[in-house]
């Protein structure tokens, strides 16, 4: 019976968040900055418990090495933004999933460093214990659960603040990583049409 309603309520959670991006006019930025992708993709941790999965990036990495962050990149040429999202799912984590998956999409973010970043909502039936990430890409794998970004998200001082950031377990996460993280928390998980475009950015988010 437990493991019938936690396949109900993840079921549910799914119907839920893709309902929530319906309803949401995610923005388009108008900044001309090398377009990019990120996944947000949704999984189940160890315990059965839905997650998120976010990595520091390995030293060796051309863009912001050493960084936390999730997983995504450059589009290719004449590449959509959630292919490209998909795409970088199976090069990073060895994680794939079917276009159906995508459930949606969240604001445009312009990054310090020059990039367009479009964050892809993802869905996957897929355990933690599935993911075989990249050695060249990734230094350290860490499952963000619904609880944990929650608690961030009501904890943190919001907007063009010095001080926003996301206070995880394993430590403090800066924009543009915690800004989709905010927003995917108030869009996706509660309704609420809440823009971040404006989210301070630390000076180290350049490299």
């Amino acid at each position: 019976m437990k493991v019938r309603a936690a396949d109900a309520a993840f079921l549910d959670l799914r119907a839920d968040i893709a309902s929530n991006l319906r309803r949401f006019d995610r923005l388009a930025s108008p900044a001309r900055g090398t377009p990019a992708a990120v996944a947000c993709v949704l999984l189940r941790d160890t315990e059965g418990s839905p997650c998120m999965p976010l990595f520091v990036r390995a030293a060796g990495h051309g863009h912001h090495p050493g960084q936390v962050a999730l997983p995504g990149g450059k589009l290719d040429g004449g590449e959509h933004a959630e292919a490209a999202a998909l795409r970088e799912l199976r090069e990073e984590l060895g994680l794939t999933v079917e276009e159906n998956a995508v459930l949606g999409s969240l604001d445009d973010f312009y990054t310090r460093s020059g990039f367009t970043v479009t964050p892809v909502v993802v869905w996957s039936g897929a355990g933690a214990v599935d993911l075989e990430p990249s050695t060249d890409e990734v230094a350290q794998l860490f499952l963000l659960t619904l609880q944990d970004l929650r608690a961030a998200v009501v904890a943190a001082r919001r907007g063009t603040s010095r001080a926003f950031c996301l206070e995880l377990p394993w430590g403090r996460i800066y924009a543009p990583t915690a800004a989709i993280l905010f927003q995917f928390s108030e869009v996706a998980l509660h309704g609420r049409p809440t823009r971040v475009n404006d989210f301070y950015q630390p000076p180290f988010a350049r490299r």
